[in-house]
This record gives structure tokens, sequence and C-alpha cells, in this order.
């Protein structure tokens, strides 16, 4: 039984979003965002888990020799650079063969040598008006400290040679990029063509206008960028808020330790001494790579052409919903089925819209895990409190990378008197529920919402997230109770519908599994189907293992890390797992048990990873209504069939794509987008 490194499954999963720009039937500049998307989750993994890695590596004893998957640190840490590295060359193929095609299309991205005349003076001129006002040298000296540098930010390291002088003088720039500063700025060019320039070669023509007073015979800048430790500290200082906290662990980790520097191979030898020097690093931290660094900005690359695009399938209305009308009406009536970005996310707004000023709505319930920047959830939350309504806000602070965006929100909303609550150290709080309380007949009807995905309006045109709207009374009853025991943690707490962990959800999942063993044994049939973003956890796999090798059917749809070695030659019906990366990112969670023939289906928030299972609260919701039943089954099976844009997880470590021998192609997120459209 092969439990695979997460790390490198991790990796694997990338590489197939790396795949996406390689593949000529993805439209030309989604291919360039695809590689945007590749570049950010490449550095996110760096600071995250190179940087786990590289700290386990530095503890002395025992642990520090073994990782869960029974490798030494050090083996796995030279496995990732090997592979981190291969992959830079194949990303830098790749975008020098779409630059190419680029240039086949009349779209030009241009450097500071091959600009007209004209576009020299806009430039200058750029430059003057936004750019300037935000640049400040750093000059570097062997006798000094280098300047505190931010992994936030790209930098350009300068070399000047001043005449009849041995030694060059060196600069840092950090290029600006924000809202005012794009990264690509579109230049003054003919009709029948785009012409595009990064930034950094704006600040290249102009280094005259920064350093003319030092005379130099020749001047170069290369880009290079940091990559630092992610980790955030929260001390247990009694005295302080956790707001407070929270602040110095933001303010802390931007002055984590350097993990990688990534730096342009052109950049001379004294000039890339004296950048590894100051910040204390060796060749195991630096990285070689091309003219341009932190690329993660092409994935806001400027459009050029719809042809050039995906094409943008309109969200859908859900077919019981109909234009201004109650939604409360409608799952008081029958439990309603999500699935973003197919379904508009407008809906669940709508549902709290109207909770927000309908007079017998008495309570508003929610969990805060990851929200949009100008996010209409927290608006209308507040309109919710200014009606009177009583608000109570989950706000998850721990969300990575997410965290300074929570802190703002809680202000804001303790700001309009809302009650917000806070997770517990060592227990995240990574539920999508949403409570609201309704005085009818004289008791207070409740009204829940279970997703799979974030309430944010804008990753929900991204991602793929199943929801459920329902008015069952033991499942809203157990969403309270988690609300219940969010408030008053000490209370002992129990669930009769909803699968929640830490306490509960790992002991079900494992006794419908062995429950569908037992089946198999019997000679009945016996199956699970699941879809997760990720598998890692051993006891789970195992048991899955298990379960394969007494014969029940298991079919997996894992987008990101599965630590699962799927095989077909395990049990007499195979354990089979495939990965689907495309348009969309793949987000949503099910399970489907055969159960004797009485199916049980949930979606659920958590991935079988041991984080969720044992150390964050998760919830997961049984579907009863039959045509949601069905849905969800029709939605896997599509899944299961694609072979455009499936990979066989069987081959990890090259992301075969899946054949299905006689089949015709079948792409399923636009057969799913389609299924919908069907639906009256």
């Amino acid at each position: 039984m092969q439990i695979n490194n997460r790390e490198l499954s991790w990796l694997s999963f990338n590489e197939r979003v790396l795949q996406e720009a390689q593949d000529e039937s993805v439209p030309l500049i989604q291919r360039l965002r695809f590689l945007g998307i590749y570049s950010n989750n490449q550095d996110e993994f760096i600071k995250v888990r190179v940087a786990n890695l590289i700290r386990m590596n530095n503890l002395k004893g025992e642990k520090a020799t073994k990782t869960v998957e029974g490798y030494a640190v050090k083996d796995i840490l030279e496995k990732v650079h090997n592979r981190i590295a291969t992959a830079e060359l194949i990303f830098s193929e790749t975008y020098n063969k779409i630059l190419q095609e680029m240039e086949n299309n009349n779209i030009f991205v241009l450097n500071e040598k091959q600009l007209t005349k004209r576009q020299k003076t806009f430039c200058r001129d750029y430059f003057s008006r936004e750019i300037s006002p935000l640049v400040v040298p750093l000059m570097v000296r062997k006798a000094t400290k280098i300047p505190f540098l931010s992994d936030e930010y790209i930098y350009h390291a300068v070399r000047m040679q001043l005449p009849h002088v041995k030694h060059a003088k060196y600069a840092i720039i950090r290029i600006p990029v924000n809202s005012k500063c794009p990264r690509f700025i579109e230049l003054p060019s003919g009709r029948e063509k785009k012409e595009i320039i990064f930034i950094d070669d704006i600040i290249r023509l102009c280094l005259d206008q920064i350093f003319f007073m030092f005379g130099y015979e020749s001047i170069s800048a290369h880009t290079f960028k940091l990559i630092r430790d992610a980790q955030l500290t929260v001390d247990d200082d009694i005295n302080k808020s956790l707001i407070e906290k929270m602040e110095e662990g933001l303010e802390e980790r931007l002055h984590g330790e350097p993990v990688r520097l990534i730096y342009d191979r052109d950049m001379p030898s004294d000039l890339l001494d004296i950048l590894m020097n100051k910040l204390k690093l060796n060749d195991f931290k630096s990285q070689g790579g091309g003219r341009y660094h932190m690329l993660k900005h092409l994935m806001k690359f400027p459009v050029v052409g719809k042809q050039f695009e995906y094409e943008i399938h309109p969200p859908l209305p859900h077919p019981d919903i109909k234009p201004f009308s109650s939604i409360i009406q409608v799952i008081r009536e029958k439990d309603i089925f999500l699935n973003f970005p197919y379904h508009t996310f407008d809906h669940v707004i709508d549902f709290l819209r109207e909770a927000a000023i309908d007079p017998k709505v008495e309570i508003i319930c929610i969990t805060l895990y990851r929200t949009a920047e100008r996010s209409k959830i927290i608006n209308v939350l507040i309109n919710a409190a200014q009606n009177g309504k009583e608000v109570i806000v989950l706000e998850e602070l721990m969300a990575r990378f997410d965290e300074e965006q929570n802190v703002e929100n809680t202000e804001k909303l303790c700001k309009a008197g809302i009650k917000v609550i806070h997770g517990f150290k060592g227990l995240k709080v990574h539920s999508k529920l949403i409570y609201i309380g309704r005085k009818e007949k004289g008791t207070c009807k409740g009204y829940g919402y279970i997703g799979t995905g974030n309430f944010n309006e804008d990753t929900a045109r991204q991602y793929t997230d199943f929801a459920l709207l329902t008015t069952h009374p033991q499942i809203t009853q157990d969403i309270k109770t988690i609300f219940d025991f969010l408030q008053n943690p000490h209370k002992h707490t129990s669930y009769k519908e909803l699968m929640v962990s830490p306490y509960y959800m790992r002991g079900e999942f494992e006794k419908l599994i062995q429950n569908e063993i037992k089946n198999s044994r019997k000679g009945e049939k016996a199956a699970i189907y699941a879809k997760f973003n990720s598998l890692t956890d051993v006891r789970m796999i195992k048991l899955l293992y298990k379960a394969a090798q007494e014969g029940v059917e298991i079919k997996l749809i894992i987008r990101g890390a599965c630590s699962l070695q799927p095989e077909s030659a395990i049990g007499k019906n195979g354990m089979q797992a495939i990965s689907i990366v495309d348009q969309y990112l793949e987000h949503g969670r099910t399970t489907i048990f055969h159960n004797g023939g009485d199916k049980k289906i949930y979606i659920l928030s958590a991935d079988w990873m041991t984080r969720n299972l044992d150390s964050r609260i998760e919830a997961g919701v049984p579907v009863y209504d039959p045509q949601i039943r069905q849905n969800i089954e029709d939605i896997f099976h599509i899944q299961w069939n694609d072979n455009v844009k499936a990979r066989d997880l069987a081959w990890q470590d090259d992301n075969r794509y899946r054949t299905i021998p006689g089949s015709k192609p079948l792409r399923s997120q636009l057969v799913i987008y389609n299924y919908y459209k069907k639906i009256k």
C-alpha cells in the first residue's frame, strides 16, 4: 500500500496547471493566465510547504528524521528543489512559446530596447507621471546592512560602472505594482496590432532619470524577488486582544526568514554575490530564472481580444428562484441545490438581503473564512444589524493570506454593533454555514445554508462549489447547535444529521466505509464515489485500500494533492482516481456511498486531510431531496467521464491525460453548464 508524499503530489497538481498553459486548444491569452496561476501557486507552496520542510530540517533529534510518508526531510527537500527547478525550465519554454504565438497574432510584449521613438516618449511620460513618485532607490554598500526587502514586491538590482573606478556601485529599486501602476502597460501602436510592456522595462528605460548624478559609464538592472517563510505566529499574551495579536503576527510574517531568492540568471556575479551575502543565503536557497519574476501578475494580463480568452458563460438562475420573488418562500417549500459558478451566487446575497429586511427574521448567523475585497456579504450583514436583527458572525481570522482582510472585516462588523466571534487556537473554523431564525406561527423556524465554498462573490465566479438551502428541522437545528457551540465551546453538543469535525466526521466516514466492506463481503454491490480537493489523511487512505481489496468499487476525483496511489489491480472492482484542471477551479466536495442501494450522499466543507478531520470545525450535510440527489450523482458521473481535462492519478509523476476507449471527447465543465441550462 503506497502512500504518496504530499509535497510531491501537490507539485504534480501545479504541473497540471502548467499543462493547461501548454495546451494549444486553450485560448492563447488564457494560457498566459494559467502561467500566472501556476506562478502564484508555486510561490505560496514555497512560502508554506518548503518553509515548513526547512524548519523541520533544522530541528534536532528524532523529530527531524522523518516526514509522515517515511522520507527523510532532507531527501524530500532535495526532491522538491529539483522538481521546482525542472518545472521552472518548462515554464520558461512555455512562456517563450506563447510569446511567439502572440506575435503571430500581432500581439507583442516589448522591452525597453524595442520601442519606437513615440513609444519611448510615452514611457518616459508615464514614468514621470505615475512611477517616479513611488520609486525610492536604496544604495547598497558592503559596509552597511541591506534594507528590509518584502516578498510582496519585485525588485531591480542595479549595477553602475563608474569611469576610472575598479569597483561598481550598487542599488536596489522596488518595482511599484498596484491599482494605479499595473504590471503591464499598453503602448501606443498601429491599428493592426497590440503592443505591451512590463513596468519593469519602463523603469529600465528611465534609469538615467534616477541615477543621472553618478556619471556612470554603463548601467544595468536585473530583476529579483524574495520568498519568505509565511508562518503566522500568534502569541499567548492574555493582556492583548486577538485582533492585536493577529496584527502583530501579520507584521512579523512580513519579516519572515527568506526561503528562496529568485534572480535573473544574467545578473552579474558581483551583484549576485552582494545580494546573497547581505541576505545570508546559500546556493540551495537561490534559483536563477528569466528576466521577469513574480509572474502571478500574468493572471491580470490586459484583454487584447475576446477570441484569445475563454468564452464567459453567464451564471444561470436556479429554475425555482424567480426574479423579484421571495427566496425564503421557495426554501420553505423545497430544498434548493446550488452549484457555482454554473448557478449565480446572487441567490446567496439575495437570500441574506431578504432576511436583513424581513420583519419576521429575528437572527442571522454566518461563518466567514474568505470574503471578497469589497464584500457584498459584509454590507448585507451590516444592513441587517441596522434593521434591528441579531447578527452573529464567526470570522475565522486564520485564513492563510487573507488574515489582513479578515481583521478589517472584524473591525467593520464590530463598529456596526454585530457580535463577532473567532475560531479557537488549534481549531480553525472552516465550515460554510448560515442560520436564519424567522418567527412563524409562534415559533422560530430555522432556514439553513451549508456549502463547500466561501462566501465570496469574486471566487464564486471561478470556483466550482456546492450549496444546500433547506428548512429541514433537524438539519437547521444542527446548524444552530454549531453556532451555539462556537459561542459556548465548553458546552457538550451532539448532532443528529450533520457530520461535524473534529468530533464526529472521521468516525462517521469510517463507519460508512466499513459498511461498504461488509456489504461487499456479503456479495452485494458496494461502491464509494468521492470528490475532494485533497486526499492525504493516511488513516482514511488505508481504509480505502482495505475497501478496494475487499471488492468495493472506488472512484475518486481529487483536484490537488493525492497521497493515495490508485491501481486498477487492487480489488476485483479496482480503485481509480482522476484529477480535473480546467477553466474553473474544482472546489466542490461530495461523497456517495452505495449503502445497499439506499445511497447516502453528502456535500461537505472538508477534504480528507488530517487537519480537516482532526483540527478544524467542518460540516457535512446529508442530501435527502430525490431531485438534488440525482443532480449530484449526474454531476459526478459527467466528471468521471471527462476525457479532455481529466488526468489519471495512477500516473501522477507525468500527469497522463485520461483516455476512455471508444468515447467521444467530453469536457465535463462545458457539459455540466449545458446540463443546468436544460433544467427548467
